[in-house]
């Protein structure tokens, strides 16, 4: 099974769905203000990954109108709602592990919840692309799940017609990853998440600076 195949098309079908679910959604408001406080450069140049359908940008942009944004995602539909929901952002298709194609630097960077579809090991790449797009001293922002990473696995939506494969990861492999990488991590959160009845998964968002 072509594991990101299978997430790519059921992202594309389930586009709207993720526009209505999450366009409202303020847990991370918190993590983004972080964010937006890190990156004290005026007219910052910000690169989004798997921009879904703009909820992310549209909050950014809303707390600080001057950042420059481009947005992608690997998800077609995904992509065309973060356009319509920020007219002022540019945004194009783009699979993760193809970032190598982008002209370097960016001051800032945000991933929200990519990783929980990556491997240890692409996650550890996308950590390394990151360093090189960034600039000294430029902030990265990325969220997962917290958890036992042998209990990732395949995972079918509540109405059976989606299947994605989850992976989970810990703090301990993340924090290795990014001072490998030449990071430093300036502040992590942990964020209660429901995942259904009386299970609740944590998420994790880092914020680190390029050293």
């Amino acid at each position: 099974m072509d594991k990101r195949k299978t997430s790519f098309d059921s992202f594309n079908d389930l586009a709207s769905a993720y526009e209505e679910k999450f366009m409202g959604l303020d847990i991370y408001n918190d993590t983004y203000d972080a964010f937006c406080d890190e990156v004290k450069k005026p007219g910052a140049k910000i690169l989004e990954l798997a921009c879904g359908p703009g909820n992310i940008a549209r909050y950014l942009l809303k707390k600080r109108p001057d950042f420059g944004l481009f947005g992608t995602d690997g998800a077609a539909n995904m992509v065309a709602l973060a356009q319509k929901n920020n007219p002022s952002a540019r945004f194009e298709v783009l699979d993760v592990k193809e970032i190598n194609s982008l002209t370097p630097f960016y001051d800032g960077i945000v991933c929200g919840f990519l990783m929980p579809y990556l491997s240890r090991e692409a996650c550890d790449g996308f950590i390394r692309d990151s360093a090189k797009l960034l600039c000294r001293g430029g902030v990265l922002y990325f969220s997962t799940i917290e958890g036992d990473y042998s209990q990732s696995g395949l995972q079918t939506s509540s109405n059976g017609k989606h299947q994605m494969y989850v992976y989970y990861h810990d703090v301990d492999y993340l924090t290795s990853s990014l001072n490998k990488h030449g990071f430093e991590v300036k502040k992590m959160f942990r964020i209660p998440f429901p995942k259904g009845e009386h299970q609740t998964d944590i998420h994790l968002v880092f914020l680190a600076t390029r050293k």
